[in-house]
């Protein structure tokens, strides 16, 4: 039977998915709820939610982008390191080329060999060691940029789904029963998919999204109709 191996790919990608709808979905959820409670105007509620993610999508973009940027320069930054090291102390450097190997039960006689056949190419030499002595990969050069979209267009996508009710019912409070079966939904769905792709059990995972969001929710809710009152 021919062997099959399922890896998560793309998990840059992925990740800023995660991370831009997660926030997307409960904080414009929560806001909403939150006006509901003070507000007798929808108008008032759209407005301050599109605004919100507007702002959060841009604040979050951000975010990713600078996160993006200092993982580059960090590697770009160990990079040259090593290669001065390899340039100044090889012999040192060939040493812990040896205990790497030596980690993975590898004979002295085998390690001496590998260690003399990395360290005639000074490129792999390096890059074997930033991998497997730093643990670091080179990042994609255009990780923060892509990241920042991601990021941003994700945030934007699960704001929008709780604040939609909003737009087609004549009161906040009639609103607010949409958007929470909306969102709770939506959250429980994000979960599920969160839950599946990162190997974790699906329904507990997605049901403490679920639950995270009626709580940020209803807190919100909660503060909004105590000092309005």
């Amino acid at each position: 039977m021919e062997h099959q191996e399922k890896h998560l790919k793309s998990s840059d990608f992925i990740t800023d998915i995660v991370i831009g709808i997660s926030d997307g979905l409960t904080v414009p959820f929560a806001l909403a709820a939150g006006l509901s409670s003070a507000v007798s105007s929808n108008s008032i509620i759209t407005t301050a939610g599109i605004a919100e993610i507007i702002a959060g999508s841009i604040a979050m973009g951000l975010g990713g982008y600078l996160a993006g940027k200092t993982e580059s320069e960090h590697y770009q930054s160990e990079l040259s390191r090593e290669y001065a090291e390899v340039e100044r102390i090889p012999e040192e450097e060939k040493q812990e080329i040896k205990e790497i190997f030596s980690a993975y039960g590898f004979s002295e006689e085998a390690q001496n060999l590998l260690a003399d056949e990395l360290s005639k190419d000074k490129d792999k030499w390096v890059q074997f060691m930033m991998k497997y002595e730093l643990g670091l990969e080179e990042p994609n050069p255009n990780r923060a940029r892509n990241s920042a979209a991601t990021i941003g267009l994700s945030y934007a996508l699960g704001g929008l789904i709780p604040l939609l009710p909003y737009f087609f019912t004549s009161t906040p409070l009639e609103g607010l029963k949409y958007s929470s079966v909306l969102g709770l939904v939506s959250l429980f769905l994000f979960g599920f998919f969160k839950s599946k792709v990162t190997g974790q059990p699906l329904f507990k995972g997605a049901l403490k999204v679920m639950i995270i969001g009626a709580l940020a929710a209803s807190a919100a809710f909660g503060v909004a109709k105590l000092f309005s009152s």
